[in-house]
């Protein structure tokens, strides 16, 4: 959501999804960075985003507002700082020095937009750069620029490059976003987006307009017949475990304690969801 646009980062406070990322770098035209940053934390400072995970994308540090929006958003309020263009771990380790000295809290987290080709190959690299890192997000549209790649239906020419991007979050426990779905028109397309996203393994996906938020939750979010199945694996798994038995056969299949994790993953993220749906209202 463009931090200099006064009317969108009202909206946002009554919107079904899970995290804002306000905008000082692309969508912000450079006349309007300093509004938009002053707008940003004006809107922090009033408060009224419930449970809403609230991300502030930055400009660079190799441009003439990043260093200034980094230590502007320290104390702002916000969740985390979201950085544009990241491409090796040093980048991490520049931003921290500038919010410890700006007097960040311990739980500002660093996110990364990886969307160039380097980025990608270094995002493992980028994984380890902080305990302060939080999660990966996709930028598709950037990435596809510079690998001279076409936007395909499958997403073929970037397989690749998500892939090593949900390993690299995966093995070092970040949160990863799957990138954005540039054709508004096109319903059927951002859903095929979404689902292959979904099976990717990414937790959820950036989305431009509102108008594609339901359908991204109802993608992402477990469905009725998982949450049933999930609960009820946990507990005759439970039942087989008192029994001093380590796998257990559910309706033909056999459950062992991998699945288990997975299904307590499941009904975990089935809770909050009905906690911040509780809380909108």
């Amino acid at each position: 959501m463009p931090g200099s646009n006064a009317r969108a980062l009202e909206k946002g406070r009554t919107l079904a999804a899970d995290a804002l990322i306000l905008d000082l770098e692309d969508a912000v035209a450079p006349d309007a960075k300093e509004t938009a940053r002053k707008q940003i934390l004006a809107a922090l400072a009033e408060g009224g985003y419930g449970q809403r995970e609230i991300l502030v994308r930055t400009n660079g540090l190799d441009s003439e507002w990043g260093h200034e929006d980094i230590a502007a958003m320290a104390k702002s309020g916000a969740d985390a700082i979201l950085l544009p263009k990241v491409e090796s771990a040093e980048t991490i380790r520049q931003v921290e020095e500038i919010l410890a000295d700006s007097g960040a809290p311990a739980s500002l987290a660093i996110w990364c937009m990886i969307e160039t080709p380097l980025g990608v190959l270094h995002a493992e690299e980028i994984a380890w750069g902080s305990q302060r890192l939080g999660g990966f997000v996709m930028g598709t549209s950037d990435l596809a620029k510079d690998l001279h790649c076409l936007h395909t239906p499958g997403r073929l020419p970037m397989v690749t490059s998500l892939s090593l991007c949900v390993l690299a979050a995966r093995a070092h426990g970040l949160a990863i976003l799957d990138g954005v779905h540039l054709d508004l028109a096109d319903d059927e397309g951002f859903a095929d987006s979404c689902r292959q996203g979904l099976e990717f393994g990414f937790d959820g996906k950036t989305l431009i307009h509102p108008k594609t938020i339901d359908k991204a939750n109802e993608i992402f979010a477990p469905s009725a017949e998982e949450i049933d199945w999930s609960e009820k694996i946990i507990a005759a798994h439970g039942d087989a475990t008192k029994a001093g038995q380590g796998v257990v056969v559910v309706d033909g299949k056999l459950i062992e304690n991998l699945h288990v994790e997975e299904a307590r993953r499941i009904v975990a993220l089935a809770a909050m969801i009905g906690e911040m749906q509780a809380a909108a209202g």
